[in-house]
């Protein structure tokens, strides 16, 4: 499956930070994180609450634009060995100048220059989603919506939220969603993991977006299911992410295949791919051997991503014709 032309809608940017790249600039800052490693040199944490705490001090030693610059160009080269053609990644204000619309416009033009110089070396194309952080609060969502909303454009083009889905309600965040959509931007929110079905209802009702990151646990739902498939939300399914974090024993018993076959319209990503030790390559092959999955089912899953992407018609079309190589 490694050469195979891919789609990927969801990516956390910090969450796709090489092992060594985050150990090697906390060297350059000084800063202890051996807690955050395990002795083989990969992330180190126990559960989803313990996961994002993690996250957060692996997060802590981007300190300025330039970092960021470089964690771009490795995130990047890192997709495009995997056969990325089109990837999304998500962006939080919070991480990237505090919230603050004039630093994160520093951090932002560093970031788009080095994807522009990884287009140009590995061909891949890449846009950027806002990202509020779900348990910071709503205060610092409208700043990250403000931030999305002053620098909407051809690159960035969504708004979105992550973060502990078990924090307050979808719908405490809906004035920066209102922002973002008045904006022109296209929108996505965690829900379905660990938030259950009812935050999905949430999301749909309150928040009126354009997809679901993770939504899986809608299944549990069979009203639920139906509303999905009969208003043609698309899924960013993150299985590696699910069976890493607990929220599954295993890919056989992920519901993403019977999602699928109840017409649920189905994308598959990575979420934060070293935290989980995956890639888009192995998360592929894991569904093939779990549901006999084949090129034609993942040919027709990069075809539902591309429709789903947050980008203009020019870049969908350059999208497509991607695919279409072998």
């Amino acid at each position: 499956m490694k050469d195979l032309p891919k789609v990927e809608l969801h990516l956390h940017h910090e969450g796709a930070a090489p092992p060594d790249f985050i150990r090697r600039l906390a060297g350059e800052r000084h800063v202890d994180l051996s807690q955050a490693f395990d002795a083989r040199g990969g992330y180190a944490f126990k559960g989803f609450q313990h996961f994002l705490q993690v996250y957060e001090a692996a997060t802590s030693v981007l300190k300025t634009p330039e970092d960021y610059a470089r964690l771009t160009a490795a995130v990047l080269e890192d997709r495009a060995a995997e056969g990325v053609v089109y990837c999304e990644t998500f962006l939080s204000p919070d991480f990237c100048g505090g919230g603050d619309v004039g630093a994160w416009r520093d951090y932002l033009a560093a970031i788009v220059e080095a994807a522009r110089a990884a287009e140009a070396r590995h061909g891949i194309l890449w846009r950027g989603v806002v990202t509020a952080v779900r348990h910071f609060g709503p205060d610092p969502a409208k700043r990250a919506s403000l931030c999305a909303a002053e620098t909407v454009g051809d690159w960035i083009t969504g708004f979105g939220m992550g973060g502990d889905e078990t924090k307050g309600q979808q719908g405490d965040f809906a004035w920066a969603f209102d922002q973002a959509r008045e904006a022109g931007l296209c929108l996505t929110t965690h829900a379905g993991e660990f938030g259950g079905p009812e935050s999905v209802w949430q999301a749909l009702r309150d928040l009126n977006v354009d997809r679901i990151g993770h939504g899986v646990r809608a299944i549990e739902d069979a009203r639920l299911v139906r509303e999905l498939a009969a208003r043609q939300i698309t899924l960013e399914v993150c299985p590696g992410s699910n069976v890493a974090l607990g929220l599954y024993k295993d890919f056989a018993a992920h519901p993403i295949a019977r999602l699928r076959e109840a017409g649920v319209k189905i994308t598959v990503s990575t979420d934060d791919p070293p935290f989980f030790h995956t890639n888009l390559v192995r998360e592929y092959d894991m569904l093939a051997e779990s549901f006999g999955w084949d090129e034609s089912d993942f040919r027709a899953l990069n075809e539902t991503a591309a429709e789903a992407a947050f980008c203009d018609a020019e870049t969908r079309a350059r999208i497509h014709k991607k695919l279409e190589k072998t």
